[in-house]
């Protein structure tokens, strides 16, 4: 069987499965396998597959059929331009978190520095890579996974930011310092409501940890207590930037805007795709005048 073939026999049990990039899932697996890229597949079409070669990708294929993520399959996920390590411990990097990093790095893109980061829910590392190379500071990068933080510091070390990132293993803020001040937090927490999670495509519910999914019954617990307790570990005027799920929008700014927290300019921004995609709010401890937006609307709290 040629390499052609081959690919053609694949792409077909994938789409028998229901995987919808079927063709490209086939292509992406055959390149990882062989080491060859798009243009060198084009010239080697006509090429006999060695019997070995093609058993070992036939069998990552009836994984993928199976709905193993890609990823997984793979080992890498491209994200911020940048190859990152990922396995089953950690979730898939996805696009709306690089949304939630490029609102995160305007506030500092006139020239402010950002003396300290933390990004809580840390899980491979992205947020706190980029945020290390990016703003050039020191990151604190936190996880209550032990597996999901190896997978970050084999990130760390890929990327070269060991000596700038701190990994910490800690439920939310448990282990840290409350003497040790952050100008900015971002964070992808568990979001997604538990009845919800049984409905996600196959790939996620399956394959993704549970642990960086749940957010609890009503998708709110994790983001309600980084709500509480990230107003001990700011400095006054950080602001802090979750990622949170598109019908999240007003609850999530309730619990940011309430009257007994510190916060104001309290915020949630659309995504790309136009879906309510990240809470962003700035810590102001000293009982100042804080206004909320969500939408198109004004809230005076004080």
């Amino acid at each position: 069987m040629n390499v052609d073939e081959l690919l053609a026999v694949a792409a077909l049990r994938l789409s028998d499965s229901g995987v919808t990039e079927a063709t490209l899932d086939a292509r992406l697996l055959y390149e990882h396998l062989s080491g060859l890229n798009r243009s060198q597949l084009v010239l080697h079409g006509q090429q006999t597959v060695e019997a070995g070669i093609a058993a070992q990708y036939l069998q990552m294929v009836e994984q993928r059929s199976q709905r193993i993520p890609l990823q997984y399959l793979t080992g890498s996920r491209e994200f911020w331009a940048m190859d990152f390590l990922v396995s089953p411990a950690v979730l898939i990097p996805r696009p709306e978190t690089e949304f939630l990093l490029e609102q995160s790095l305007a506030f500092f893109s006139s020239g402010r520095g950002c003396l300290r980061a933390l990004d809580m829910c840390t899980g491979s590392a992205v947020i706190a890579v980029v945020l290390a190379k990016e703003l050039g500071c020191p990151v604190v990068a936190v996880d209550i996974s032990i597996p999901a933080l190896a997978v970050a510091s084999e990130n760390l070390r890929r990327h070269l930011v060991v000596d700038q990132v701190t990994l910490i293993c800690s439920d939310l803020f448990a282990a840290l310092d409350q003497n040790y001040k952050f100008d900015l937090i971002v964070s992808n927490p568990p979001y997604i409501a538990e009845a919800q999670i049984e409905l996600l495509e196959p790939e996620v519910a399956r394959s993704e940890p549970l642990l960086a999914l749940s957010g609890g019954l009503s998708g709110l617990d994790v983001i309600e207590r980084i709500a509480v307790e990230a107003q001990k570990f700011l400095q006054p005027g950080g602001w802090i930037l979750l990622e949170i799920g598109a019908d999240q929008k007003d609850a999530v700014a309730a619990l940011f805007g309430a009257p007994e927290r510190q916060y104001e300019q309290v915020s949630v921004i659309d995504d790309w795709s136009g879906r309510p995609r990240v809470l962003q709010a700035r810590y102001a401890p000293r009982g100042e005048r804080v206004l909320f937006t969500v939408g198109n609307s004004a809230n005076s709290l004080y």
